[in-house]
């Protein structure tokens, strides 16, 4: 049986910390091990930070949407935010990172490498590139997403379950 909390967020970085507490209260409740929930709570972290990031938000009443599913083998966390035909170039970006991360066997290694790169830029650098590779090995997920037609992007982080069972 699959249980699942959905929210709404304001695009604004005051409603991360929020929805850090939410996943966490609602990963407990749903009785996953520590090192699980916290994980879990970087990815949604991670996921919705890009998602007020680079959204493309038009009305006041458009919202990153993130949901979690606590599944019989995994838990699948996803955020959604609107986009434009303009961030083709942002897009093309997020499909390089994830399908470059996909590249590696071991999340880990590409992590090294990513660390390695941000290690070698200047000090004026503002981008480190790092939450989709952190998502990937200290966030023990699989990166997906799609854009679909009605200009949302879907970015999706499968947890798997160690083959015993997830559950505490």
């Amino acid at each position: 049986m699959q249980v699942t909390l959905q929210l709404a967020l304001r695009p604004m970085w005051e409603e991360i910390d929020a929805l850090g507490d939410r996943c966490l209260d609602f990963l407990r409740r749903e009785g996953l091990d520590p090192d699980a929930q916290n994980a879990l709570v970087m990815v949604a972290c991670e996921l919705a930070e890009n998602a007020t990031k680079y959204g493309h938000f038009h009305r006041e009443k458009e919202a990153v949407k993130v949901s979690l599913a606590v599944e019989q083998s995994a838990v699948v966390v996803t955020v959604s935010n609107p986009v434009t035909e303009q961030e083709a170039e942002t897009l093309a970006i997020l499909d390089s990172t994830v399908q470059w991360i996909r590249g590696y066997h071991d999340p880990f290694q590409a992590y090294l490498e990513r660390l390695r790169d941000v290690s070698s830029q200047g000090l004026k650098s503002t981008e480190s590139r790092l939450g989709l590779v952190r998502i990937a090995y200290e966030g023990q997920s699989t990166l997906d997403f799609y854009v679909g037609g009605d200009g949302v992007l879907v970015v999706s982080a499968t947890f798997p379950f160690p083959q015993k069972g997830g559950l505490a």
